[in-house]
């Protein structure tokens, strides 16, 4: 199959897990033999157009104004600047039609709807949308402003015009059902995979990881954005029990995001900050020495569509724990692949430590459990098989559609007059 996928995020340009997983995607749909073309924006020094694991990767830059949407301007330039590159990506699909010829586009998030929805009217494609995340989700289920009005409609517009929806867990596909008003058969569920193999390291990573991070005590690790919704606060406010409760704790913080000066004040404010490290970005290599240096991993996050953290957790070899809630709870199953607790709960939180901490029979329990379900339900290889399913379907159901239409132009018009009017009504 010929498939274009658009993404405003791709290697090397990664903010977070959208970016992670199109490119794994793509490149376990190239290796399974299809023909895939990925539409991204550029990056400084980057090729504009190559072909990467059997991917044609084509980089565009975004069109005027040239604005930074996560610098001093913030989301004030967001919306100027998102679609600055949706034009350029829409050009550059445009330019490409008769070369790749693509059978179906694959738009990944809001961020990409208006190239996306240009491609399909102006090629005749179907579109296929994955919503990785909502903003009504992101702020706990309201709209606190005009931007986030403005992005929910985006959102809405995308689902609406998308031929079938991609959500990567049974409650993602009950918030857009329920945000967008989608019948819930227009919805298919696929989660997220991962390269366990890739996530294995060597002896050697994991003791350079402790030396330099665990000091005496357990090391406790956290990796990913910092934002709000990733519930960094309240693992920093649970730091003051775990550290009376196990001596010489560690906890150290990897990754970067808009919160990182706030995460630090409050690890300050707590009387922590001493044992608390900001790592700041890390590589793939980095982040997985240190996970699997963990002697517990936490995902505490008050708003999680899937949680592929968790997936990277499990695959380094941590135990986890996690908040209870979206996508977290359909893999970390308590006392069976991790242990759960109540998000914003911080001696929720810090209890649950605690008794991974205390119960090493309990850690290689849910340590070999977690790994098995990756092995089983996680890989890209499969994920990308059921993705090309949803495509085909995505082709018939457009297929059926025309000919319907197709079908009703050809019929003809039925006109009746009554009462001295002329009136027009379905073909007859």
């Amino acid at each position: 199959m010929r498939i274009l996928l658009l993404s405003w995020e791709y290697p090397p340009l990664v903010y977070g897990g959208l970016g992670r997983h199109v490119h794994a995607l793509a490149e376990a749909q190239a290796a399974a033999g299809h023909q895939v073309t990925v539409l991204t924006q550029t990056v400084v020094d980057a090729v504009p157009d190559e072909v990467v694991n059997g991917v044609r990767v084509v980089r565009v830059p975004p069109d005027p104004p040239f604005l930074d949407p996560f610098g001093a301007g913030g989301v004030d330039e967001l919306l100027a600047w998102m679609l600055g590159l949706n034009h350029s990506l829409a050009r550059a699909g445009l330019r490409l039609a008769d070369e790749v010829r693509p059978q179906v586009m694959h738009a990944h998030d809001w961020m990409t709807t208006h190239a996306a929805t240009t491609l399909k009217d102006a090629l005749g494609l179907p579109m296929v949308a994955t919503v990785h995340a909502t903003e009504a989700g992101r702020h706990q289920g309201w709209l606190p402003g005009p931007i986030s009005r403005s992005i929910h409609t985006v959102e809405w517009w995308l689902t609406f015009e998308a031929r079938r929806v991609i959500t990567c867990s049974e409650h993602m596909r009950w918030e857009v059902t329920r945000l967008f008003e989608l019948p819930a058969d227009k919805v298919d569920v696929l989660p997220n995979g991962i390269d366990v193999d890739h996530w294995s390291v060597p002896a050697a990573a994991r003791t350079a990881a402790r030396t330099r991070y665990a000091g005496d005590g357990p090391l406790v690790v956290f990796a990913g954005r910092l934002e709000w919704e990733k519930g960094v606060h309240t693992l920093i406010e649970a730091m003051p029990r775990l550290r009376r409760r196990h001596r010489g704790l560690r906890l150290v913080v990897a990754g970067q995001g808009s919160k990182a000066a706030e995460l630090a004040q409050l690890a300050r404010r707590k009387r922590v900050a001493g044992s608390v490290t900001f790592t700041g970005f890390l590589d793939g290599g980095q982040v997985a020495g240190l996970l699997a240096a963990a002697d517990v991993a936490v995902v505490p996050s008050r708003y999680e569509p899937f949680g592929l953290a968790a997936l990277e957790a499990a695959a380094a070899g941590a135990p986890m724990v996690a908040g209870d809630t979206g996508g977290l709870r359909e893999f970390v199953r308590p006392g069976v692949t991790g242990l759960l607790f109540e998000p914003g709960d911080a001696a929720g939180l810090a209890d649950a430590v605690s008794t991974l901490l205390r119960d090493q029979v309990l850690v290689r329990r849910v340590v070999r459990a977690a790994r098995e379900a990756l092995r089983r339900d996680h890989t890209w290889a499969s994920v990308a098989e059921r993705t090309v399913a949803v495509y085909e379907r995505a082709e018939r159901e457009e297929r059926a559609l025309q000919a319907g239409f197709a079908a009703r132009a050809e019929r003809p018009l039925r006109v009746v007059v009554r009462d001295g009017n002329l009136l027009t009504g379905d073909p007859g």
